[in-house]
């Protein structure tokens, strides 16, 4: 490597999640590996996107990230923060997210071949990373559900204000069908409106409170 490792270039990426439990003689080894390499990013500078990206497991070893998918806010990458996991093992050229720098950053960037190396000689890390996997299956899981909760929000805002007047009456299971969602959705979509003092249920009956609150959420859709 044209540099050696700080200690506290080490120190981060020792705190990061996969390689807490790696031996440090072992972990230095593959930091100092020629292949993995160290980059510096400046403020708003593009880290990933879906079409330039490395076949590389990152570490952020200074500065802060934030990773979008479109409009979308996903997640905010601090010091020791793991990405690019979604760019090894396959062959799709294309990236799911987009990281841009919030301030100046330092990444070392892992290839799949040293991650592959790891995976196979040493256990901890194995173990680390099958557990990181897991929790982005989690994590991506939870966003889902939220986006489909808002899209669901917005489908009963609508349905209410386009029935008019100032209360509409009909059995949720009625409803649930007629909006094509679970009941269990359309109750969650229920307690939103009502916390944010759009509607109250009153039995079959839902009487509407503020239209502006419902035409808010409509936008959801």
């Amino acid at each position: 490597m044209a540099e050696d490792w700080r200690e506290e270039q080490l120190a981060a990426l020792a705190r990061a999640e996969l390689f807490r439990e790696v031996p440090p003689e072992r972990l230095r080894r593959a930091a100092e590996d020629p292949e993995c390499l160290r980059e510096e990013f400046p403020r708003r500078a593009v880290i990933y996107s879906p079409s330039r990206f490395r076949r590389c497991l990152g570490v952020v070893l200074k500065g802060r990230a934030k990773v979008t998918k479109g409009a979308l806010v996903m997640s905010t990458l601090e010091r020791g923060a793991i990405f690019g996991a979604a760019a090894l093992f396959h062959r799709r050229d294309r990236y799911e997210t987009t990281i841009t720098a919030l301030t100046p950053c330092a990444v070392a960037f892992f290839p799949e071949a040293l991650v592959a190396a790891l995976l196979d000689d040493c256990p901890p890390f194995r173990r680390s990373y099958l557990a990181y996997l897991s929790e982005r299956i989690h994590f991506l899981s939870r966003k889902v559900e939220g986006l489909s909760a808002r899209r669901v929000t917005g489908k009963l805002a609508r349905f209410l204000l386009e029935a008019g007047g100032e209360a509409v009456s009909c059995p949720a299971a009625e409803l649930a069908r007629r909006l094509d969602v679970s009941r269990a959705a359309l109750y969650r979509s229920f307690q939103e409106l009502e916390e944010a003092g759009g509607i109250r249920r009153e039995g079959k009956t839902i009487v509407i409170l503020d239209r502006g609150v419902l035409e808010n959420q409509n936008g959801g859709i």
